[in-house]
């Protein structure tokens, strides 16, 4: 653990492949026991900062560590106190959901029998005992990503890294995933997951970054940064003869803050009802219209000027 307590402590972090910063000057700590997050586009430099957390990718300058080593000098050291969940599964398709965890646990020293009990006692974790045998191609996207979970936790670590947890899971696979993430928080691991799933960062993420080309944002927990960025409630308006940067004009004023994006108009309020009743008497005639509370979406797109959604 580093001097100041944090298990990840990272200063003036850079990472550039040629002409091209990916990571530009970054500072931020992850604490023991906590879930931190790193929000933002592909391409904001997610991906860049966990593999040089992960010690497979060198800083290109700046200061990290990583459970108190220099990853440049003691990268064995660090790797084998982690547990990685790339983006994409790389799991043996050719062996059995139990032959992967054990497989992959030989990489750190274990024995062959401590591996038998540790693979049943992961697979059960992760709800996957009735498929121990089965080879790993047929199963399901949700499965083969709870499998890598459990291969991951095979050495006990000390910090989790997870890199776009739930990309291309269905939402019923994506809940459950979330569920084992919990469950493994509440048991005191220390997880890091990057993601742009809004609904995932909310709730896994005790504090997160929002990044963007390279850049930290903002830093706090969820709730922190929408009270920060954001008002109580967002009224959505949807027309379907008019632009909505056309109506924008109309309701200047009826709201702390108005919004034109290509598809609705997004009024940001304390009370979305009442914030409607005056739009209603202003004499604007949405086709539809929403109340819903302010969500990290509405921070991102406070502090870049566009949505997550537009950079998918």
């Amino acid at each position: 653990m580093a001097a100041n307590g944090s298990l990840i402590r990272a200063r003036g972090l850079e990472k550039r492949f040629g002409e091209r910063v990916a990571v530009a000057g970054i500072d931020f700590d992850v604490r023991a026991g906590e879930a931190f997050g790193f929000l933002g586009p592909n391409g904001a430099g997610k991906s860049s900062t966990m593999r040089m957390i992960g010690c497979v990718s060198p800083p290109s300058a700046g200061e990290l560590s990583v459970l108190g080593l220099d990853p440049e000098r003691d990268g064995p050291r660090i790797r084998a106190r982690l547990g990685v969940v790339p983006q994409q599964d790389s799991l043996d398709q050719e062996l059995t959901a139990r032959e992967n965890i054990v497989v992959y646990g030989r990489y750190f020293g274990l024995t062959r029998r401590s591996l038998r009990e540790r693979a049943d006692e992961l697979l059960e974790f992760v709800q996957l005992s009735d498929r121990a045998g089965d080879k790993v191609e047929p199963l399901s996207g949700g499965m083969k990503r709870r499998l890598t979970i459990a291969r991951s936790l095979v050495n006990d670590p000390d910090l989790m890294l997870l890199d776009e947890p739930t990309t291309g899971l269905d939402p019923q696979a994506r809940h459950v995933v979330w569920d084992q993430l919990f469950r493994l928080k509440q048991r005191g691991v220390t997880l890091v997951l990057t993601t742009h799933y809004m609904d995932e960062a909310e709730q896994l993420c005790d504090r997160l970054v929002v990044m963007d080309k390279g850049e930290i944002a903002a830093e706090g927990s969820p709730r922190e940064l929408i009270e920060r960025y954001s008002t109580r409630e967002v009224l959505e308006l949807r027309f379907e003869r008019e632009e909505p940067a056309g109506v924008a004009s109309r309701v200047h004023g009826l709201a702390a803050r108005v919004e034109a994006l290509p598809d609705r108009l997004l009024l940001y309020t304390d009370d979305g009802d009442a914030t409607f009743a005056a739009v209603h008497e202003a004499g604007v005639q949405p086709s539809s219209h929403l109340v819903r509370r302010s969500s990290l979406e509405d921070v991102f797109l406070r502090l870049t000027g566009r949505t997550l959604v537009d950079e998918e």
